[in-house]
């Protein structure tokens, strides 16, 4: 499912994890849990962001064709 996300989508839930690291009595396992979540949606975010520019990149005129 989560690579069926949208960026704005991770993005989203990336923000609700890290709001939920900075809890300081969030037990160990819960935070390891929610760092490799966390992990998992900073990945995503970058692959779309990645994706996105490629896509842009392919349809803007190179320096040299406008010269």
């Amino acid at each position: 499912m989560a690579e069926e996300m949208t960026y704005e989508q991770a993005k989203t839930r990336l923000e609700e994890v890290i709001l939920k690291l900075e809890d300081k009595d969030l037990p160990l396992d819960d935070m390891v849990t929610l760092w490799e979540e966390g992990e998992r949606l900073a990945n995503i975010c970058q692959e779309r962001l990645t994706s996105a520019r490629a896509r842009l990149e392919a349809v803007r005129p190179s320096q040299t064709d406008s010269e």
